[in-house]
């Protein structure tokens, strides 16, 4: 399991913490990528929807209050959704889990050990 964990992680989410956990208790320490006080890139987003192989739509939480005031849907284009998930990180799903070229949405928090087995 050589090479960085990176764990973005929600402090006041239970599932970031029953996932950081679980990492923890196999011999994990991950980064934790604190996307809320520090957000990400459109840059860091496409990189990590790229690692994760899924689109954009997949890893914005469509229940956010934002994700509606925003009006976003299934037909927002990938760059613009991308752009809204930089400037409102609260609708990014949560926990995810990178490790060198792979990522996982760790929803539910056991599916971090997919990727940490």
């Amino acid at each position: 399991m050589a090479g960085e964990w990176v764990l973005w992680f929600d402090a006041r989410c239970s599932a970031s913490k029953r996932a950081l956990e679980l990492l923890r208790e196999r011999g994990v320490e991950p980064v934790l990528r604190r996307f809320l006080e520090e957000p990400p890139t459109t840059a860091e987003l496409a990189e990590l929807v790229s690692k994760l192989r899924v689109s954009p739509r997949d890893i914005a939480r469509r229940d956010a209050d934002e994700y509606q005031a925003l009006r976003l849907s299934d037909r927002t284009p990938d760059d613009e959704l991308l752009l809204a998930l930089a400037q409102h990180p609260r609708i990014l799903e949560r926990p995810i889990l990178v490790h060198g070229d792979r990522a996982i949405v760790a929803r539910p928090p056991e599916r971090v050990l997919d990727l940490a087995a």
